[in-house]
């Protein structure tokens, strides 16, 4: 097994008052060679919005993108006309593919939103753009893993054009969890959202992540109530 920790304070950060944004991996003005991306994992943004404040129309082509809001609401628009408010426990995705413009607002005039905005390089390029929004009922996800993102949609998660898997679970201090690889081969970014959590040896706190490979399961012992975001993804 082959490990990298990544502390929450070495993320690239950009605060433009309305948008206080967190990078995992080089993106806009920082950039980190040694943090390009992880296997077909390129983006991890950590976003927070003002009330009323967000991104204008601004195009994607040939990506796979995954936003899960964690508190408030967002609105959503693009050019295939769909218009939609994301709220906290919803989980968004597009294959931008042949390309999309999109704009993104906080639906809320007086509180803040929060999310996290993947990017995964796909497995077929130049598909047709599509959308999909779905929420997850947190209590289902209660010390367990709950795959939302799978590339075949199996039991109710959303599809993905790439062989990547986003899990999510919710696990009480103390209680011991294993995730287990779903392809020979993947490697494993675990993003822990809250809480503070023992992996392989190393301890993460709120934001903290780990980038494993070389292994077909990760064991997890949360020290408080942790919630944790693991995503499994080809490494080329």
């Amino acid at each position: 097994m082959k490990t990298e920790f990544q502390k929450a304070s070495e993320r690239g950060h950009a605060d433009h008052g309305w948008l206080n944004t967190y990078h995992s991996f080089s993106f806009a003005d920082f950039h980190n060679p040694e943090k390009v991306h992880f296997g077909m994992l390129r983006v991890l943004n950590d976003d927070t919005v003002a009330p009323g404040k967000g991104f204008g129309e601004h195009p994607h082509d040939n990506m796979e993108i995954v936003t899960i809001v964690l508190k408030g609401s967002l609105e959503h628009k693009d050019s295939m006309g769909n218009s939609s408010v994301i709220r906290a426990g919803e989980v968004q995705i597009m294959s931008a593919g042949t390309g999309i413009t999109h704009s993104e607002f906080n639906a809320s005039k007086t509180e803040e939103v929060q999310f996290l905005q993947i990017w995964v390089f796909p497995m077929e390029r130049n598909i047709k753009p599509r959308y999909d929004q779905k929420f997850f009922q947190p209590d289902f996800r209660r010390n367990r893993f709950d795959c939302i993102v799978s590339p075949d949609g199996t039991n109710e998660s959303m599809w993905i054009n790439q062989d990547a898997y986003f899990s999510l679970g919710r696990y009480a201090r103390g209680i011991h969890a294993t995730y287990k690889v779903k392809k020979a081969g993947n490697g494993v970014y675990i993003f822990l959202i809250s809480g503070k959590v023992s992996v392989v040896g190393k301890t993460l706190d709120e934001r903290d992540a780990i980038a494993l490979t070389e292994t077909d399961k990760v064991s997890f012992v949360p020290a408080t109530e942790s919630e944790i975001l693991v995503i499994e993804v080809p490494m080329n």
